[in-house]
This record gives C-alpha cells, structure tokens and sequence, in this order.
C-alpha cells in the first residue's frame, strides 16, 4: 500500500490533532510591548491523575522518502506534542481507530511538516514515531507519563506500508 505524503495542514490534520505554527491570530501583546502572546494553541490533556508531564527532547536521525512504516504507537491517555527545534522538515503518520480500537491502516494519512510546524496528537491516535527530513533534527516533546503501560501501546504492522512524496 503506498501512502502519498501531503503538505501538513490544519484542516486536515484536525482529526488527529493540533497543528501548532506561525500562522497564528488574535495574539495579545506581551512584555512591554516586545513580543506577542498566543494562548491555548494546542489542546493538551491526560486522564491519568498519577501521570506527570514529561518535557522531553528527542533527537532524531534523518530518513528519506520513500520511507516505509513498520509500527504505530499511541498514548491512549495523553496528548503527545512535538515541537521542532532544529528542523527543516519532518514526516507525520496518522490513522484513526477501527471498530475494535486497532488502527484503520485504509485510513493512515501522511503529512510533511515544514519549518514553524509542531504537532499535538490527540489522546489515542494511532501514529508512527517521529522521523526527521532532510537531516537530523531536534524536537520538544510533551506528554504526560507515570511509567506504566499505558504511556504508550505499540502495534508491528504485518506488512510495511511506502510513504512517497507529492
């Protein structure tokens, strides 16, 4: 199965989460007028009352595309965003649940993000891991973990699927 890999967008990512970028509005002026501020810019949750947040930096290789997606993870009780650092592009896979709560592989989008582009997963969406384009990279990430199982579920693919670019 060939997934082609699109440009990262609001609208189409709104399924799966928030796309934090430069594209804001409606900011508030801050520090005596030298910067502005932009509230609640990604939806962050935990059900877990025992997990705490976790701001992590995760450094990643480059890979090129085609790249061909091997597992999927989720956090079924935390948000999970990335925020670039140092990064010029990187890839993001997506699918939403099946009627059994697996992922729906016919569904699975792929997007690349660009520079000024972070991303927020909802609780429980099925996405692969984060893979850096173009060359490594440096990513800010956060989630809320307490060290158990539940901070993240895995699920081998049986069969790789191709992500291409446009």
């Amino acid at each position: 199965m060939l997934i082609q890999a699109r440009p990262l967008t609001r609208e189409a990512f709104a399924p799966f989460g928030d796309v934090i970028g430069l594209e804001l509005a409606g900011g508030s002026s801050a520090n005596q007028g030298t910067a502005t501020r932009y509230d609640r810019v990604a939806q962050l949750t935990s059900s877990r009352p025992g997990a705490q947040p976790n701001l992590a930096v995760f450094r990643s290789v480059a890979k090129a595309l085609p790249f061909e997606v091997r597992l999927l993870e989720r956090h079924p009780c935390s948000t999970q965003m990335f925020v670039p650092l140092a990064c010029r592009r990187f890839l993001v896979v997506v699918c939403p649940d099946d009627v059994r709560g697996e992922p729906e592989l016919s569904q699975l989008r792929a997007f690349v993000c660009g520079p000024g582009q972070g991303v927020n997963y909802r609780a429980s969406v099925w996405h692969h891991p984060i893979i850096a384009l173009d060359g490594p990279a440096d990513f800010l990430m956060l989630a809320w973990e307490e060290g158990s199982a539940l901070d993240c579920e895995e699920r081998p693919l049986s069969a790789p699927l191709l992500v291409t670019s446009d």
